[in-house]
């Protein structure tokens, strides 16, 4: 057999079902709806969400964070469940409440769309699909952005608050909302911000 006449297969596009297993069986997931399948927020998992330009300056920064995906002009974050029911008072105590800041989060009862497990092909994916910038592994749940328990530190220093309790919400909320007011000045201002 020569070599012209050996044909190569096209790359492998994951079904539907492909994808909503590997979420449900091997993530444990919840997915809901389709296709494509949506992945239900407040059980494992919130998520912040913000503008793209916004997140990928986040991500440029020294913060924490967990599983990232992106999808069109919006990039999402997973947190620990139960985080979006605290985004409103943590941007109140971190005086950005009132700021038009573009940060929203979903929790229990949202949805957002289930991007292409890692690894796999998506083939022709339309464009703006979601897609995993830093995708979730098995587990990944107990290493999410959350708040401090009580008696829990954030590892930030020494004494009985030393020990590490996990990425902490408060700073990657406040470097987002951070993000979001200066990619929001940044697309009104034709010149560099000077605190950039």
């Amino acid at each position: 057999m020569s070599l012209s006449t050996v044909s190569v297969p096209a790359p492998r596009v994951p079904s539907e079902a492909d994808t909503r297993t590997w979420y449900e069986r091997v993530l444990g997931w919840s997915c809901a709806g389709g296709p494509p399948p949506q992945l239900v927020t407040g059980i494992r998992f919130d998520v912040l969400e913000l503008p793209r330009d916004a997140g990928a300056a986040l991500l440029r920064r020294h913060v924490t964070t967990g599983p990232v995906a992106v999808m069109g002009r919006r990039m999402r974050f997973l947190v620990a469940p139960g985080s979006a029911e605290e985004l409103d008072a943590l941007l109140d105590w971190l005086d950005w409440g009132g700021v038009a800041l573009d940060l929203t989060a979903l929790g229990a009862g949202g949805r957002i769309t289930a991007p292409v497990p890692p690894g796999r092909t998506p083939g022709e994916s339309p464009r703006g699909a979601a897609v995993w910038l830093r995708p979730p592994e098995l587990g990944c749940e107990a290493s999410l952005p959350a708040l401090p328990g009580p008696g829990q530190g954030t590892g930030a220093g020494p004494g009985p608050c030393a020990e590490p309790a996990g990425p902490d919400l408060v700073r990657l909320v406040a470097a987002a909302a951070t993000e979001c007011h200066r990619a929001r000045l940044g697309r009104r201002t034709p010149q560099p911000l000077a605190f950039s």
